[in-house]
């Protein structure tokens, strides 16, 4: 089956290749998706992560679900001496960086508990596959019909950050500044939750954070810095 949805601000896309009727699943994902926008969205003035970042929540505890999105937040935060922050000076409050990697495995959770096991998550141009190999396309940063790299995925995750979609949208929280030592940064990894965090937390390093990513455990990583070099961990799953 194939099904693509608006969610959460871009394309989600999901195609499983297993016999039997996945309808159902299928709904549930993309319920999850829509609740995850509801409730985690920064730009959202009701959401409770618009509520927590004022101070408002009305028991004046998050949710599980939402505490378990600040200590990944914190986790990131702490691993790059403060490069990636949800919470910059003059700033609301946006975990966005984690939320979709996390809210997205979690989708995908939700497959495998229904009995897919062949199948591709796609949102936003972040993946994450079960079943394989599948073929993964790595955008050029500069040329948007063009890729840099075709990769060969199986039960992984695939996420990319850079500058061609939103422009110097990441920032590096340790300056306040935009992080520009980068123009993309591709990370392969067993989820979707560490490679969409690891992405974007490298990116905020700018140049360190490749070796910074590369070093991460269970983390491939392909990037071209702003002198258009290619840096490539030698275990990255290159398409034959």
């Amino acid at each position: 089956m194939r099904r693509v949805e608006h969610v959460m601000g871009f394309p989600v896309s999901l195609r499983i290749d297993d016999e039997g009727d996945f309808g159902a699943a299928a709904d549930e994902v993309f319920a999850w998706l829509r609740q995850v926008d509801t409730r985690f969205s920064p730009f959202k003035h009701g959401s409770e992560v618009s509520r927590y970042g004022r101070g408002e929540l009305a028991d004046g505890e998050p949710s599980a679900d939402l505490r378990e999105v600040l200590g990944l937040c914190e986790r990131y935060r702490a691993a790059t001496g403060g490069a990636f922050d949800v919470r910059l000076p003059g700033r609301a409050f946006d975990p966005c960086a984690v939320v979709k990697g996390w809210s997205v495995q979690r989708a995908a959770g939700l497959l495998a508990a229904a009995g897919a096991r062949r199948f591709c998550l796609n949102a936003g141009g972040d993946v994450v596959v079960s079943g394989g190999p599948w073929r993964v396309g790595v955008r050029h940063p500069e040329q948007a019909d063009r890729v840099c790299t075709v990769l060969a995925v199986t039960d992984a995750a695939v996420a990319t950050s850079g500058r061609y979609e939103r422009g110097d949208h990441i920032l590096d929280g340790r300056t306040g500044r935009p992080a520009t030592g980068l123009l993309s940064l591709t990370v392969v990894a067993p989820t979707l939750t560490e490679a969409d965090a690891t992405a974007t937390a490298a990116f905020a390093l700018g140049a360190d954070g490749p070796a910074w990513a590369a070093a991460r455990p269970r983390c491939e990583v392909f990037a071209v810095d702003a002198g258009r070099s290619v840096l490539r961990t030698p275990g990255l799953p290159v398409a034959a």
